[in-house]
């Protein structure tokens, strides 16, 4: 969550509202392409979440967000392997626009037609599908999610004392090796 004004949150439940998107394209290179609403092609934009695969819902699984976006520029797709996508949302709170990050994406594809640059970017989630090589570990909640952030180079927002203020935060866990774990994610 990102915390906002209690004028944006009553802003943003109006029915009409005057808002605009913007973002940065940073590539793997360390290139920045700065993009605004007119670089957009109109209502080629979004964002979903998803927590469930297939048509059942299925216990210990996480939020994954894709992102897809096309854009009116030059830019050159083969730049943008392993680039980074920010996205802000801007959203007119009274006199002044209130901006909020909606996340960083990394582009897994980017087509190119003759004007425009159609983007297909995932959020960090997808980093946690990697191979879960370790055979047994014991911690508690806070040392083993750590441990899967830094062998998936995901930062972690969340501080141990949080985590441990958690309801089971402060218990010993424990992965055997006789485990059906197969990824980070798992």
């Amino acid at each position: 969550m990102y915390p906002v004004s209690e004028a944006f949150l009553s802003a943003v439940q109006e029915n009409t509202r005057r808002y605009y998107w913007t973002g940065k394209i940073t590539t793997k290179s360390g290139v920045v392409h700065e993009f605004s609403e007119k670089d957009i092609v109109k209502g080629s934009g979004y964002i979903s979440s998803q927590c469930c695969g297939g048509t059942e819902m299925e216990l210990g699984t996480v939020y994954a967000a894709e992102m897809g976006i096309t854009l009116f520029s030059e830019i050159d797709r083969y730049t943008l392997e392993d680039a980074l996508v920010e996205l802000f949302y801007h959203l007119l709170v009274g006199e002044a626009y209130e901006t909020v990050p909606m996340g960083v994406y990394e582009i897994s594809e980017a087509n190119r037609t003759i004007r425009c640059l159609e983007i297909k970017a995932y959020d960090y989630m997808l980093r946690f599908e990697k191979d879960f090589n370790i055979t047994e570990t014991i911690g508690n909640a806070y040392e083993i999610i750590m441990l899967c952030c830094k062998a998936c180079s995901v930062e972690f927002a969340h501080t141990q004392a949080e985590i441990e203020a958690m309801p089971n935060g402060s218990e010993v866990l424990s992965i055997y090796s006789e485990n059906d774990i197969e990824t980070y994610r798992d």
